[in-house]
């Protein structure tokens, strides 16, 4: 195990190392400063990702689940589009402040979890109840979405279109600053809470037998996945299939239910992903795709492989 996160490790540490320097053409600095905020945003949405969707995976005993089962993606973009629609474009963007950027994560979080907290009961197959009602408020924030996106003018659609999806290209150094505390301080949590973890890997039943308060433990759960999956979104925008495509890697590489290993495995395998997905991005397509749409189309292809796989093993 320690040999194949050390070289995750390696590979992670030659990724940067080339990306930082490929193509600088003496800038060094310059190249540095911009290059390394874009570092620093990988490493984030590595750790918001593959954390919220260990968790979650874990919580629900199935490996085909991210967050945006929860809807919480969708929540973000109807957030986004009543900025847009309410207040205007030109105001959001030219008042792009921190303090609107954790109204925005703080909107996300909350939101979510009061949606958690309405449909989570202690009922039999509570948390199943809370995964359609996720799912099915994910398809109501989509169709309100679109709706006032219809009503927009064009020009301050095409403005929130930016907002919308996945970027690393524009990240405010400030909203790093309160992003990297947010997602550190619930990345803290979720380490403190492996020892819990690793009990609720064996089921909820046995967990609770073994002493563990599942109800309480499943509400703070969902709690910080809202929180990481909402910041995360709200630092570069929503990357939906990220999360499920490094947890499939990261079982592959690392067959363990120790989630100390899954955390920092997934952390490297995303964060690898991310920085390889960038270099190719800027230095062989020449900026005329995005890393989000290289994420979304190889993540749609791996999800719908991974279940033909499985249906013919089945």
């Amino acid at each position: 195990m320690k040999v194949k996160v050390g070289s995750l490790f390696l590979l992670s540490l030659c990724a940067v190392i080339a990306y930082l320097t490929y193509n600088t053409y003496g800038n060094w600095s310059f190249a540095f400063a911009l290059r390394g905020r874009r570092l620093l945003a990988f490493g984030l949405v590595a750790i918001a990702s593959s954390f919220s969707t260990f968790t979650l995976q874990t919580m629900t005993q199935n490996r085909y689940l991210t967050p945006g089962i929860l809807g919480l993606d969708q929540l973000y973009v109807l957030i986004q589009t009543l900025s847009f629609f309410l207040v205007g474009g030109i105001q959001i963007l030219s008042q792009e402040t921190t303090t609107m950027f954790l109204l925005s994560i703080l909107a996300t979080a909350l939101l979510g979890s009061l949606l958690i907290g309405f449909f989570y009961q202690n009922k039999v197959h509570h948390l199943f109840l809370l995964l359609m009602a996720g799912m099915i408020c994910g398809t109501m924030f989509s169709s309100y979405s679109t709706f006032l996106q219809v009503l927009m003018d064009p020009n301050e659609y095409d403005m929130l279109q930016g907002r919308l999806f996945a970027s690393f290209n524009h990240v405010h150094t400030q909203h790093l600053i309160w992003a990297a505390g947010i997602i550190l301080l619930g990345g803290q949590c979720l380490l403190c809470l492996i020892p819990e973890l690793n009990v609720l890997h064996l089921g909820s039943r046995q967990a609770a037998s073994l002493g563990i308060p599942v109800s309480f433990m499943h509400r703070f759960l969902l709690f910080l996945i809202a929180l990481l999956t909402g910041t995360a979104s709200a630092l570069v925008g929503p990357t939906i299939f990220l999360g499920f495509v490094v947890a499939t890697i990261t079982y592959q590489v690392l067959p363990t239910f120790r989630h100390g290993w899954l955390f920092l495995g997934g952390t490297l395998i995303a964060f690898l992903l991310l920085v390889a997905g960038q270099f190719f991005v800027e230095q062989v397509f020449g900026w005329t795709i995005t890393v989000n749409t290289v994420i979304q189309f190889l993540g749609g292809l791996f999800f719908i492989s991974k279940l033909i796989l499985e249906r013919k093993k089945g």
